[in-house]
């Protein structure tokens, strides 16, 4: 049966691996901490920008984020993650909050 028409169209499900499914509940339960942590981090980040426009401070602050990524970076390398992904995940959360700070200076 190697002609793809003869093929069955709906093949037969397989059994669930048990070890496959616990690593994803993991991964699973990993991704959804990942967003709270990350919705708690704008919602303070979004009172700061609000804070700034009211203390009429600049929306970026180029020191406090080199240092940042520098800690983040060295966090990184301890914990065995690639510090370029952990700087480029990074510099996309501050690139946005600027945004949102940027925004909340012209409200």
């Amino acid at each position: 049966m190697n002609d793809p028409a003869q093929a069955p169209a709906n093949p037969p499900a397989q059994a669930p691996d048990p070890v496959l499914a616990a690593y994803r509940k993991s991964i699973d339960n990993i991704d959804a901490a990942l967003i709270h942590m990350l919705a708690e981090r704008f919602r303070i980040t979004q009172a700061v920008g609000e804070y700034k426009a009211r203390a009429a401070l600049p929306p970026a602050d180029p020191e406090r984020e080199a240092r940042q990524i520098a800690r983040l970076r060295k966090l990184s390398e301890e914990a065995d993650l690639d510090p370029e992904f952990s700087e480029k995940f990074l510099r996309f959360i501050i690139d946005e909050v600027i945004r949102h700070h940027e925004k909340a200076r012209r409200a």
